[in-house]
């Protein structure tokens, strides 16, 4: 019996052998993986290419097939055109034919005449747009061209204190009675109404602005004589910042009649103001409270829910006089000798 003896069984060394794997892969067969992938992208970028250049094959064919089209028109354009002018050589014309002709000739030869009397008179293409423009303004407004002379003398007759009668710009009327164009108590717009101010009664006010050489837009705000439920007013606080779009026009907060038609007023000339075709005038709004009835009369004392006397005017109309404008920041100068 042998003790103590050496044990000559063989040890491995593991070490070694993990040498050379990546993720338990051998370095062949991290090549080849890393191959693969290559290999997949490329066949992505290869197929993208193909499906950009199939679309591009098919947008030049579309275009091929419309100037085919745009070529065969020109072609039978061509066609006609010779066959017309070989018809005018030949005099072989159909009593069709010559009166087209002859029609088509009256009108070149008058509507040369008549650009060469404008160019004689000073004229030019822009004078014809304008003209094109203040042509519109009068069929809208039902007034001939060939009368608007005689319009224009009276208007300045009645504006330089002649005895002539002065034409006023119209007053738009807003009833609310029909529309329920705010809210019960409330200055916030519906949105039907904020459409519409944008819409055709902008048009409106713009058609009248440019007819009458207007520059101020009057908004009223009007309401009925019922009291308004509200105790407390935050106008004194919010009005400026309200008109000036710092705060939304549901901030104000009206406790009578009188501070519930300006804020009125201010809602509907925020939406005026933002409108481009308005960017000249001035806005101003304005409130009548409870004491014009329609018709402009002063009202004697009428109690209840009236909605016929809720409602916005807006009305245009020249500055008078040049605006002094006063820093506010500046306080006045006091004498005291």
């Amino acid at each position: 019996m042998v003790a103590g003896g050496s044990d000559s069984t063989p040890k491995l060394e593991h070490k070694g052998y993990n040498r050379g794997l990546i993720l338990g892969l051998t370095m062949a067969e991290s090549m080849l993986l890393l191959v693969f992938c290559l290999l997949l992208v490329a066949a992505a970028l290869i197929s993208a290419e193909r499906s950009k250049r199939y679309e591009v094959e098919r947008k030049l064919e579309k275009a091929e097939q419309q100037v085919a089209v745009l070529e065969k028109k020109r072609a039978e354009q061509a066609a006609e055109l010779v066959l017309l002018q070989s018809k005018v050589v030949s005099g072989h014309l159909s009593a069709e034919d010559k009166a087209v002709v002859d029609k088509q000739w009256r009108e070149l030869v008058l509507a040369k005449d008549t650009l060469d009397n404008m160019a004689d008179q000073g004229a030019t293409p822009d004078d014809l747009k304008s003209l094109a423009k203040v042509a519109a303004v009068l069929k809208e407004h039902d007034v001939a061209l060939a009368s608007a002379s005689d319009e224009i003398s009276k208007l300045l007759a009645g504006n330089g204190g002649g005895n002539g009668m002065h034409d006023w710009p119209p007053i738009i009327n807003l009833d609310d009675a029909k529309k329920n164009y705010f809210q019960s108590g409330s200055a916030e717009l519906t949105g039907t109404f904020a459409q519409l101010l944008d819409g055709t009664i902008t048009d409106e006010i713009a058609s009248n602005l440019n007819l009458y050489g207007a520059n101020i837009v009057e908004v009223i705000g009007h309401t009925d004589e019922q009291p308004v439920s509200r105790e407390k007013s935050n106008l004194d606080d919010t009005l400026i910042s309200a008109i000036s779009g710092k705060l939304p026009v549901s901030a104000l907060q009206p406790a009578d009649n009188a501070g519930l038609g300006l804020a009125r007023a201010i809602a509907v000339a925020n939406v005026l103001k933002a409108n481009p075709k308005l960017k000249d005038a001035t806005i101003l709004p304005m409130s009548a409270a409870q004491l014009i009835l329609p018709g402009d009369t002063i009202t004697s004392g009428q109690r209840g829910a009236v909605e016929s006397r809720r409602r916005i005017e807006i009305r245009v109309r020249g500055r008078a006089a040049p605006v002094a404008v006063i820093n506010a920041g500046a306080a006045p100068s006091v004498d005291t000798q």
